[in-house]
């Protein structure tokens, strides 16, 4: 209620109560408007009870039509639903009417216009006190940094009780405000002024023109780092180039003819030569189909895993398959091929001295079933073998096997059994009263199993860990970077293997060990407590990775090899995306390490490079708690660069917040960055099913329809990526008619207007 801080007419008394009623009146005879004849109208009146402030009371009464014909002339509703919800407003209105405080019985939107006033004071003191961070970002972000500052502001006090008394008045619903918080609240407050009878002085196109402009830069940073958008295409397609693009131009070919914006290198695999095969099979396919596709390069980042476990023995299996009947449909196969070394012994005299040994031929790929178990033997036993020859065995459960051989080749045997066998190292392969030892058997990898309550100890000590530690002492894994376990404290969570186990630190001590040197010293051993586990327990491998996602970690997100690879990035690529982000100093570092290799490249007089290092798209990747919770912070660090822009991991980031918070932290990272007017990439499982099977699921093309709202949508590998593509590129297309990031487009939907 309006106490005279604000335009408006001062009153002494207000409402205590407001009632309303209703009577039908007959009209005799009926009118007819609008094409509608009318039999009765609906009258109402309203009764007030009011009170001044020396405390006397009056009480008056009001009557009136309500006007329904005219309450939606384009509507099909019957004139009784009109009614219904005329007298529904009627009562709200009544309602509202009603307040504890003295004022103007008719300024119900009063305390709206104080929130309005009140809020927007706010944000000009955050552009106050925020004046000098301003100036250090690049100036064609200052305005979308302002704004993420207002955005962030906002969202982080509770205004739901101003937004839906805004929403009711039909003046806005602030959720589709990211673009220009600042303008939307003030056409807001003159919209409250206009109906509190109030003259109108602001300039009400200035922030029509600006929300306009923050979607035409959005667009404009989105265009240079990932890509011009496509007609009709509102969100780029990221796809992840597989090992085989470097020398399969044709499959490179194939996913931009389906849509392929960008290519995305996973610089955790293969190596430079075969980037640049990769990038230059991108630039022919871009070529090819008219468009330039940009090339994204991920930066690893600090690779934070398990140590080794000590291996098992050296014990294969060649295994059949079989139906529900038990009746085998794949054979057991082993794949022989000559030993580089012969064996010497009683066993050997098949083998030939001095007889050149040919090179071993990888196992087929086009084989059924199982994988074939891969088996050196003597290169003289093998040269006698041929299609038919049986071979026995005794395994390593002293169980008898034959196997017959199918297929012989230069460099490899093929035999099959219809027997499961575990064949050890140097098991005795007999065929025709000739032996030879069987040799090349892999390790059998060892994992740990814990259930819930179990504990383990991740030490900085670097020792391959026991699986079954002697005395019942809990297993002692390393891990690859110590410096993680000295950050450690009591109390944090930790998770291994993408979450699927979940442990808590329950104590730190010092122990005596031996580092890499051999050399004696002093270690910490991080006592851990499992705190989930699937029922029945859970296994976890060596080389797993390890999330820490309350831990104030002390290295930087870019490693020694993350900076050469960025200075390939710059040389060849478009974009380097930028791992494990958590506060606006890795960004600073990230600027720091790109300007120091700008400087090298002009000390050397290659001014080009040295452009291109200064304006290299750069993609920061939102996956850890810290960086979600110090997002502000982030973007405005990044907003130094001109180019900048970031990815939403899914991945990481469910496995740090939880899978539960994954229903609305994607959004509200987007919506945070449209505020800033920086572009986004959203990435993590799209349309995975289809990409490996060839058939998506329901959920994920709901999901995928999320995923369009981001600048660009990432898709992984798969055999049917190629069909992924072109699914999303689709819908992408539909989608685009029918939202703008989270504001839901009117368009025409002919299903409903009754000529479908």
């Amino acid at each position: 209620m309006h106490t005279g801080t604000q335009p408006g007419r001062e009153s002494d008394v207000r409402v205590v109560a407001a009632q309303a009623r209703f009577h039908d009146v007959a009209l005799e005879p009926p009118f007819v408007i609008s094409g509608r004849p009318m039999t009765h109208v609906t009258a109402v009146t309203v009764h007030l009870q009011v009170r001044s402030r020396d405390g006397s009371t009056a009480e008056g009464t009001g009557a009136g039509m309500l006007s329904v014909p005219w309450s939606w002339p384009a509507s099909a509703l019957d004139l009784g639903t009109r009614d219904a919800v005329m007298r529904e407003l009627v009562r709200r209105l009544a309602a509202q009417a009603v307040t504890p405080a003295v004022g103007d019985p008719l300024m119900l939107w009063s305390p709206l216009y104080e929130q309005l006033d009140d809020l927007l004071a706010q944000l000009d003191a955050v552009s106050g006190e925020s004046a000098e961070l301003l100036g250090s970002v690049h100036p064609e972000h200052r305005e979308g940094a302002e704004n993420l500052l207002h955005y962030a502001h906002v969202r982080t006090i509770d205004v739901r009780e101003l937004q839906n008394g805004l929403h009711d008045l039909g003046v806005t619903s602030l959720t589709t405000a990211e673009s220009g918080i600042y303008g939307r609240l003030v056409l807001a407050r003159a919209v409250l002024r206009a109906l509190m009878g109030e003259e109108v002085d602001t300039d009400i196109a200035k922030y029509i023109d600006a929300d306009d402009a923050a979607d035409v830069a959005l667009e404009g940073h989105a265009d240079r780092i990932l890509g011009d958008e496509r007609e009709g295409v509102p969100a780029r397609i990221m796809v992840t180039l597989p090992t085989e693009a470097a020398d399969d131009a044709e499959l490179v070919a194939g996913f931009a003819r389906a849509g392929m914006d960008v290519a995305r290198i996973n610089c955790a695999h293969d190596g430079p030569e075969m980037w640049k095969r990769m990038i230059a099979n991108v630039k022919a396919a871009g070529e090819e189909v008219g468009r330039e596709i940009k090339v994204s390069m991920d930066l690893a980042g600090p690779k934070l895993r398990t140590g080794a476990i000590v291996p098992g023995p050296r014990v294969g299996r060649a295994r059949v398959t079989r139906d529900s009947a038990g009746t085998v449909l794949t054979p057991a196969k082993l794949w022989l091929t000559p030993r580089e070394v012969e064996l010497g012994g009683p066993v050997d005299d098949g083998a030939r001295e001095g007889a050149a040994i040919p090179a071993a031929a990888p196992v087929p790929a086009d084989l059924p079933g199982r994988p074939a178990l891969p088996l050196s033997v003597d290169s003289g036993w093998l040269e006698m073998l041929q299609v038919g020859s049986e071979i026995t065995l005794h395994d390593n459960r002293s169980s008898k096997r034959s196997f017959v051989v199918t297929r012989v080749e230069d460099g490899g045997v093929l035999a099959e059994g219809d027997r499961n066998a575990y064949i050890a190292e140097g098991t005795l392969l007999r065929c025709d009263y000739e032996k030879t030892r069987a040799t090349g058997v892999p390790e059998t990898v060892q994992k740990l199993r814990f259930e819930v309550g179990d504990e383990m100890v991740v030490t900085t000590e670097p020792v391959d860990c026991v699986p079954v530690p002697e005395s019942g002492e809990a297993p002692r894994l390393s891990c690859t970077l110590p410096e993680a376990v000295q950050a450690l404290e009591v109390g944090q969570p930790v998770l291994f293997d993408d979450g699927a186990i979940a442990a808590e630190v329950v104590s730190i001590d010092e122990v005596e060990g031996t580092g890499a040197d051999g050399e004696p010293g002093t270690f910490l051993d991080a006592r851990l407590k499992v705190t989930r586990a699937k029922p029945g327990g859970q296994n976890l491998a060596g080389h797993k990775g390890i999330n820490l996602p309350t831990t104030d970690l002390p290295f930087p997100s870019l490693t020694e090899e993350d900076e050469e690879h960025l200075r390939f990035v710059v040389e060849n690529a478009d974009v380097a995306a930028v791992s494990f982000i958590r506060h606006g100093e890795d960004v600073d570092h990230v600027l720091s390490v790109l300007e120091d290799i700008a400087a090298g490249h002009e000390t050397v007089g290659n001014h080009e490079l040295a452009e291109r290092a200064r304006d290299i798209g750069i993609v920061l990747k939102i996956e850890t708690i810290p960086a979600f919770a110090s997002l502000p912070n982030v973007l405005v660090a990044g907003m130094r660069h001109r180019n900048i822009g970031i990815m939403i991991a899914r991945g990481d980031l469910a496995v740090e917040l939880g899978f539960q918070r994954m229903a609305e932290v994607p959004g509200q990272i987007l919506a945070l960055a449209q505020a800033a007017r920086v572009p986004t990439i959203l990435g993590t499982q799209v349309l995975e099913s289809l990409a490996k099977s060839g058939l998506p699921s329901r959920a994920e093309i709901t999901d995928a329809a999320f995923a369009l709202r981001a600048e660009c949508v990432m898709l992984n590998k798969g055999p049917h990526i190629t069909d992924a593509i072109a699914v999303l590129d689709d819908l992408a297309t539909k989608m685009g008619r029918s939202q703008r990031k989270n504001r839901i487009m009117l368009r025409r939907i002919r299903s409903w207007d009754g000529e479908a």
